[in-house]
């Protein structure tokens, strides 16, 4: 006779089956994260003001407009059209000392800044797997490669990337490529400790046993096993190299200044800081909720996607 109050093996299975069927998948818990959402929501908020930057109400970014020169937020001035005519224009955030329209500077800004973001993410996020994946499978390559990555590592980023912008001349590509190659070694750094744990295991043992030949070890098994950090590591890439981008163009030394970004807005305006404070406040603004929101999602992104932080494995 069973005791009633003894589980039997139906029951724990039943019990086991309901729990999995119970656990929320990876979107559902996504979408319950409120920092996933907030910044999902911010970050696709300023990716929609870039796509949509034309139909905004804005104007040429590098238009000169001499008797448009600084005029205070709200102001009404003229300012010539692509057509060569003359017409009212509400400059929403004032104009800079050459007439030009900050607010149409920073909308247009906001595609730069997020594709210097982006890019530098994929960039130093694909070159940084290759060499963790070598460092971290291969024995013979680990010392001489990490050797390198610890050098580049040694020197600060904004050095580097000032040098190779005076050595190369200033474009978008240069300033992607700059920044992108300080972020490299964290990226290599990350993926080989994550291969010097997954090589360890069963199952990746029992495909050498079987003969599986070694790529499709390390792109079949061991890299899907890295994309959750990963994920986590790019976007704090893509807000290190927005604000990265901003401090080169404050200096001089990033893209040119005919191009609208948002550090070469406040480079222009803090010579008149004290008398216009709104050419350095406004991009300064956009500024801080991009790299915010895309922070705020990198935090949401690792508390969900980490199973030490995830409240539930």
């Amino acid at each position: 006779m069973t005791n009633p109050t003894t589980p039997t093996i139906d029951d724990t299975l039943s019990v086991e089956a309901a729990d999995i069927v119970e656990r929320p998948s990876i979107w559902k818990r996504l979408g319950q994260n409120w920092s996933v959402r907030i910044g999902g929501v911010a970050l696709a908020l300023l990716v929609a003001i870039a796509l949509a930057a034309p139909l905004l109400g804005t104007v040429d970014p590098t238009l000169f407009d001499p008797s448009s020169r600084d005029l205070l937020p709200g102001a009404t001035g003229e300012i010539m059209t692509m057509e060569g005519e003359m017409v009212a224009h509400e400059f929403l955030m004032g104009s800079d000392s050459f007439g030009r329209d900050i607010y149409s500077r920073v909308i247009y800004g906001t595609q730069v800044s997020l594709i210097v973001g982006i890019a530098c993410a994929v960039v130093s996020t694909f070159l940084g797997v290759l060499a963790g994946l070598g460092s971290g499978y291969l024995r013979w390559l680990d010392g001489p490669l990490m050797r390198v990555m610890d050098g580049i590592m040694a020197i600060p980023g904004i050095l580097i990337a000032i040098a190779l912008v005076a050595l190369w001349k200033a474009s978008l590509i240069t300033v992607i490529v700059a920044i992108a190659i300080p972020e490299i070694p964290r990226v290599t750094r990350l993926v080989r400790s994550l291969v010097l744990t997954i090589r360890e295991e069963p199952y990746v043992e029992a495909a050498l046993s079987l003969g599986t030949p070694g790529w499709k070890i390390m792109f079949g098994h061991i890299l899907p096993n890295t994309v959750a950090p990963l994920i986590v590591q790019a976007t704090y890439i893509c807000a290190s190299a927005i604000l990265l981008e901003a401090i080169l163009s404050f200096l001089g030394v990033g893209l040119p200044t005919d191009i609208p970004t948002w550090g070469n807005i406040m480079a222009e305006g803090r010579v008149q800081f004290q008398q216009y404070p709104h050419n350095v406040f406004f991009p300064g603004i956009f500024l801080a909720v991009t790299v915010l929101a895309v922070n705020i999602l990198g935090d949401g992104l690792r508390d969900t996607l980490d199973p030490k932080m995830a409240k539930r494995v």
